[in-house]
């Protein structure tokens, strides 16, 4: 009986690693693609290119900003009532954006609506994923974040190719509608905790019914068969509640690192598609930069996932800066398609490493005792660097009409963000 217990444990959580795989795929799939509607955006309206970054930059501070919430609700109430109110923001958001003639309705329904859908996306699938693993928790999550690479690397192919058949206006149209479809049926998949799903009661602690099984395996297989149902564990509790990690200089001198980092981050995933259709490179092959940075993306999640349940998370941050700064020294000379194309798999590295280590850092750093609220707080941090990265970028554009300073700038901020890295010291302190 305990055996089928463990089985049907370990057949669930790979539905669970499915589902929130599939929500990274497709909603920061979807966001990303922005920066394929562009161009098309400009050519259509004649807006500034600070402007139509602006709208990027709204939406991800108002993801954050609602992650925050977001974060303390789902530690509340789990994540499937979440995710099937943020499918029809993010589904209604995008699908919206055919109809928007002035730039108030650009930001109030990319901005402000998508950015509410966007919000769930990373602390839900993220928060949910280190709730039902612990043993290999940095391997999971890897996993699962690889699904943002996957989402990044073909949703910008599609949405080029449907902005070339149909237009602009009608892609927004189907991939909002996909979107929500797509997020509302793996909503219905989703479980806090394997106590929710095993009958435990809401109100219980995490750790009851991961305790439980661990000892019906280490009583039948020893010690070592805890860890042989799928990399299950007990989770650890230990570690700071929500008011003492708010007292921590840990966790600022974190945020602002990430908010750095972001900031960085973001400015790329934006500005590269039209920094290359500027060199002259026709829409596709732009667009093909783009989805190369996802595509190498995955190999850097999974990668940087295996790697921090053995070396730690700083580890990875501090791989993942020297990457990133190697990129960006590299796109500064960066002046044919072939160099771009170079320049995305170095980039793509860095990039997936720093949004997996992210979250398996929160948990190194606090514990998993709020680790939801935390982890939104730690969101809320890069989204408001990477609202503000683009817009930036896109000023100093249209100031020098060109990107090389913002490209320098950008070197200077992730310089910093690195240093403020090296400064933290992991551990858990209850």
């Amino acid at each position: 009986m305990k055996t089928g217990f463990r089985r049907r444990r370990a057949d669930y959580s790979r539905i669970i690693t499915g589902a929130c795989f599939s929500i990274q795929a497709v909603g920061v799939g979807i966001y990303i693609s922005y920066g394929v509607f562009f161009n098309p955006l400009l050519e259509f309206f004649d807006w500034p290119r600070a402007a139509i970054s602006g709208a990027s930059s709204a939406a991800f501070f108002i993801t954050g900003l609602f992650a925050m919430v977001v974060g303390r609700l789902n530690d509340r109430f789990g994540p499937r009532l979440l995710m099937s109110i943020a499918a029809v923001f993010l589904g209604l958001g995008f699908g919206l954006m055919s109809q928007v003639s002035t730039l108030f309705q650009l930001y109030l329904v990319f901005g402000l609506i998508f950015g509410i859908g966007l919000s769930s996306v990373d602390v839900i699938a993220l928060t949910t994923i280190t709730r039902w693993y612990s043993l290999n928790r940095g391997k999971m999550t890897g996993i699962v974040k690889v699904g943002t690479g996957a989402g990044q690397f073909t949703i910008p192919i599609i949405a080029s190719f449907l902005i070339a058949w149909t237009g602009f206006q009608n892609a927004f149209i189907i991939m909002g509608a996909s979107a929500f479809v797509l997020l509302m049926v793996i909503a219905q998949f989703l479980h806090r905790d394997p106590d929710i799903y095993y009958g435990a009661g809401a109100g219980a602690s995490v750790t009851v019914g991961a305790a439980a099984d661990a000892t019906a395996v280490a009583g039948a297989a020893g010690p070592a068969g805890a860890a042989a149902c799928t990399g299950i564990r007990p989770l650890q509790t230990a570690g700071m509640d929500f008011s003492q990690a708010l007292k921590s200089a840990k966790l600022w001198l974190l945020c602002l690192s990430y908010l750095l980092t972001a900031f960085c981050l973001m400015s790329v995933m934006i500005h590269i598609v039209p920094h290359g259709r500027d060199m002259g490179i026709p829409p596709h092959r732009a667009a093909g930069v783009l989805a190369a940075i996802g595509a190498v993306s995955m190999l850097g999640r999974f990668t940087s996932g295996i790697l921090i349940d053995r070396t730690g998370s700083k580890a990875i941050m501090v791989i993942c800066f020297v990457l990133l700064l190697t990129a960006l020294a590299w796109l500064t000379r960066a002046d044919a398609l072939w160099k771009l194309y170079t320049f995305a798999m170095v980039y793509g590295i860095a990039h997936g490493g720093f949004f997996t280590a992210i979250s398996p850092m929160v948990a190194e750093l606090f514990g998993i005792r709020a680790h939801g609220s935390l982890f939104g707080i730690v969101v809320f941090s890069g989204t408001t660097g990477g609202a503000v990265g683009p817009f930036v970028t896109g000023f100093l554009f249209d100031m020098f009409q060109n990107y090389a300073a913002a490209f320098l700038v950008l070197i200077g901020i992730a310089c910093i963000a690195f240093t403020l890295m090296l400064c933290l010291r992991v551990g858990v302190r209850s």
